[in-house]
This record gives C-alpha cells, sequence and structure tokens, in this order.
C-alpha cells in the first residue's frame, strides 16, 4: 500500500467513513477501479458533446458520470468585447452601480467604468508572487457591499519559505476623482505549510448566504506536498468554511477535533479553479485534473474527494497516479469528470432572463478546451453538457445584471467578452432563439 492510501485510510478511520460514490456507500466490489476497462458508451440516439479521444481507459462508475450528451439544441450566441486593455485578468465583479471591478495577475485591481473603459490600478494592495500560476487572483464582494464596501480578495503572498495562498479583507474607498484605495486590509486565512513553488494557488472566494465564506487552495502540484490533500493537519488541497474574520465556524465538521484544521470543509482536492453556490445555497467546484481527471463536485461537510489517492486522470508523462485507482476507501466519486480535461477556472450559476436555456445551469470558463462549458444538472446527475467555443483561454465567467454572459480571457492583453443571443432575442427554453 502507498503513503498516500495509508493516508486516506488513516483520516477515513478517524472519521468513521465508508466507502462512498457520489454521497452513497459503495460496494467493496467496486473499490479500486479498472484502470484498463472500455469507457461507458453515451446512451443510445445521443451524442456527446467531447469528441477528442480519452487519454485514459479508467470507467465510469455513474451513469452520465463522463460524455454526457448534448443539448438537442446548441444555443447561438453573439459575443462583443466588453472590456480590453487588461493584463492578465484573472476575476471579475460586478459592483451594484454596474460597473466591474477586476484582478489582474501581476498585482493590480483596477474599477471598469459601464462603458468598458479600465480605471487606474487601486492603491493599498498587498506585494503578490506572481510567478507561474501565483498573483492576485480571485475577488468577491461582501452581500452588504453596498453599504459596507467590503471586499475579499485571494493571492499567493510571498514567505519565508516560499509562498501560499492567503485571503485579504478590505474596504474600497474612492475619492471621486477617479482613483480609489483599499482601507483597513486585514488578512483572514493563510494556508500552510508554505511551499516554494509556483502552481496550484486554487483560490476561489464564494460568500455564502449565511455570511460565511467558502475558500478552495491547491495542494501545489509537486509529488512530494500532494500527498497532504489527503492529511487533516495540513492546508494543501482543501475547501475551507471560514467566516470574515477568519475563524471557523462552529458548525464545521472538524471544529473541536484535534487532528484536523477547523476551518476544513472538504478535502482531497487537487487544484480548484470554479466554484459557486446552486439555486439551494449549496457549494459546487470544478477542480483541475492532471492528464485528464477534471471533476466536477459538490464539496459536503468532512467529506473526502480522494486526490492523490483516487483520480480519472495519469501523470503528463501517461504514467499512473499513486495504485491507478478510480475509486478508493472513504472517498468521494466526482458527480462528473472530463477526459480529455477542459481547464476549468470561473463558474456561474445561470439566472438571468436572457438564456432560458441555460436557467439554472452552471456556466464553466474552459482554459483548454477555449470557451464556455454548460452543465445541466438534475439533482446531482448532468444530464446534457454544451460547449460554447470563444477561441480563448477562459479564465472567469460572470452573469451580468443585464442578463448577459461575461467570459474573461486569460491573456496579457486581455478582454471580458459579453455573450448574448445571437439574435438580439432571448435564447428559447428549447435552446432555439425566438
Amino acid at each position: 500500500m502507498t503513503r498516500i492510501a495509508s493516508l486516506a485510510l488513516a483520516a477515513a478511520a478517524t472519521l468513521g467513513l465508508a466507502s462512498v460514490a457520489s454521497g452513497q456507500e459503495t460496494p467493496a466490489s467496486r473499490i479500486g477501479g479498472d484502470a484498463f476497462s472500455a469507457p461507458a458508451a453515451p446512451s443510445a440516439g445521443t451524442s456527446p458533446a467531447e469528441t477528442e479521444a480519452p487519454n485514459t481507459t479508467y470507467k465510469p462508475l455513474l451513469p452520465n458520470q463522463t460524455r454526457a450528451p448534448k443539448p438537442a439544441q446548441a444555443t447561438e450566441v453573439a459575443v462583443a468585447t466588453a472590456v480590453k486593455g487588461l493584463n492578465s485578468p484573472w476575476a471579475m465583479e460586478f459592483l451594484p452601480d454596474g460597473r466591474m471591478i477586476v484582478t489582474e495577475k501581476a498585482g493590480k485591481i483596477r474599477l471598469v467604468a459601464k462603458d468598458g473603459t479600465p480605471g487606474p490600478a487601486i492603491a493599498g494592495v498587498p506585494k503578490v508572487d506572481a510567478r507561474g500560476q501565483g498573483g492576485l487572483l480571485d475577488v468577491a464582494l461582501s452581500p452588504g457591499f453596498a453599504s459596507d464596501r467590503t471586499i475579499f480578495f485571494s493571492y499567493s503572498e510571498p514567505r519565508e519559505k516560499g509562498n501560499g495562498t492567503t485571503v485579504a479583507r478590505a474596504k474600497l474607498v474612492e475619492d471621486g476623482k477617479g482613483g480609489a484605495k483599499l482601507d483597513d486590509l486585514k488578512v483572514i486565512f493563510r494556508q500552510t505549510p508554505a511551499y516554494d513553488g509556483d502552481k496550484h494557488f486554487g483560490s476561489r472566494i464564494v460568500p455564502a448566504g449565511d455570511g460565511k465564506l467558502f475558500v478552495s487552495v491547491g495542494e501545489r502540484s509537486d509529488k512530494g506536498p500532494r500527498v497532504q490533500a489527503q492529511d487533516l493537519a495540513s492546508g494543501l488541497g482543501k475547501v475551507f468554511r471560514i467566516d470574515t474574520d477568519g475563524n471557523a465556524p462552529k458548525d464545521n465538521p472538524f471544529a473541536g477535533s484535534d487532528k484536523a484544521r477547523p476551518e476544513i470543509w472538504s478535502y482531497g482536492h487537487r487544484n480548484v479553479q470554479s466554484a459557486a453556490l446552486d439555486g439551494q445555497g449549496r457549494l459546487w467546484t470544478v477542480e483541475h485534473g492532471p492528464r485528464g481527471g477534471d471533476e466536477l463536485n459538490r464539496p459536503r461537510p468532512g467529506l473526502n474527494y480522494g486526490w492523490p489517492v483516487a483520480t480519472y486522470g495519469i501523470e503528463y508523462s501517461g504514467e499512473k497516479i499513486g495504485d491507478g485507482v478510480t475509486q478508493a476507501a472513504g472517498t468521494v466519486q466526482p458527480v462528473y469528470y472530463w477526459d480529455p480535461v477542459i481547464g476549468p477556472s470561473g463558474m456561474a450559476l445561470y439566472t438571468g432572463s436572457l438564456f432560458p436555456a441555460w436557467k439554472d445551469q452552471f456556466l464553466i470558463g474552459g482554459l483548454v478546451s477555449g470557451g464556455i462549458v454548460a452543465v445541466k444538472l438534475d439533482g446531482d446527475k448532468v444530464v446534457t453538457e454544451e460547449r460554447v467555443p470563444l477561441d480563448a483561454r477562459i479564465r472567469d465567467v460572470r452573469v451580468g445584471p443585464d442578463g448577459a454572459v461575461y467570459a474573461v480571457t486569460d491573456d496579457e492583453d486581455g478582454r471580458i467578452l459579453k455573450l448574448t443571443p445571437k439574435d438580439g432575442t432571448k435564447a428559447g427554453k428549447d435552446g432555439k432563439e425566438g
């Protein structure tokens, strides 16, 4: 048994967890997976959104767990550039007055006017380590932003022994002349241990309706630190739940435990860069797999999502990861996975009126797929997957107050694209325009 598997079993034993698949107990005969079984074929009469050959021959455990069919009718979109001239933008949010707040990876935050003009860099932003995948990353508004002017943002913070994901809270203060600064800045979360690397910072921030924040962090990619995704005493490869002061809520799954960090919500994650709440206020995430194995999950308190013990991906070299299994004792199956990968980053629940066919669907940015991936759920099962090609690496996705979809491109000369129905009318419930 590998050290990684031993860590997973130890964590499961500590928590008294059985093997689970999508939250349900799984027969022992299914544990371990079969690395050389043929993938399940799409249902008769359907055509999957994914047409490329997979990287592995791992067999999905659940129906429609991968390569779900396309919707009967494609959603036709018109694409326009809403904002241009951004330097490697990473995230955006709409302010109540219709302007945007945008982060740039190199360490700047800007306000963007309603006409799409980026303003000067906001003063008071802390120093970031912008090497590789690091930098100034996500931004989120306080639910009471209109009155408290509070924002939350994440960044890779330089540390004595490397760097790590950090979340800060600050007030946005404008001078009335186009300038702005961050005031009363307070660091409310620091991922530990630090690591001297430039990959897998996670960094999505999701304010929940109960006044808490979900924060995703990566496991730092390299084989040495990645095993800590299974270690409840480590801050790598986790989803955390904290309050706005950075404290662990008393109803967190490991609150009061002397064997786990109290901020942990779920663990066994690789690199979550897509996260959003559904219409019921439940958290959903999409994490990067390696070569194959991007995962859609609904993280639940205290559960283990498998990495790097169980995965539908392989190393970039083509070697198996760990024991080369897709399921292990004490781990949860992904609701859905992609092979080849889409490169997920950014995620929004569509709640607008311009695209009725997308209502209550998750729109996921694709760095590798080069567009948006729309997934329709029935309960916890993906029933359709639609690809919206944009010929650009998409870093973040948001739904605007006008019902349009906005996509942030991952470029040094970055843009924010605006998607509307192709003929200027609402896209009908069947995906047609009209």
